[in-house]
């Protein structure tokens, strides 16, 4: 069980950061057990990197259902814009589920690696 710094974010998510020590089940110099323990945690006043995407393409998402709100008001004026507003809309509601998804089966791998006998 070696120790490594946590990095902590202002979202509750986390990272491991630096090999800070190690155990005494390693007697290999440069090699680790592959058991991660708390050294010590960094609090990051930032979000996590999942959670700024994240941000982002709801952000733009916004942006594209305002626009087509806007343009309903005139749809034959702005049909191709609208259209192409939905496809947008369409592909960020995706790719948001898909880094939703990545973010959540990165707690999962953490809790498999456990139960699969790895160390």
């Amino acid at each position: 069980m070696c120790f490594f710094d946590m990095y902590k974010f202002s979202c509750g998510d986390w990272k491991w950061g630096n090999f800070r020590q190690h155990c005494q089940r390693e007697y290999r110099t440069g090699e680790t057990c592959g058991t991660k323990l708390v050294f010590q945690t960094i609090n990051q006043p930032e979000k996590c990197q999942f959670c700024e995407r994240i941000e982002r393409k709801q952000r733009r998402y916004e942006k594209a259902a305002s626009d087509v709100k806007r343009w309903q008001c005139e749809p034959q004026k702005y049909r191709c814009s609208i259209e192409k507003a939905m496809t947008d809309m369409s592909t960020l509601a995706q790719e948001i589920a898909s880094i939703v998804n990545e973010k959540n089966a990165r707690y999962v791998n953490i809790g498999n690696t456990r139960r699969n006998g790895h160390r």
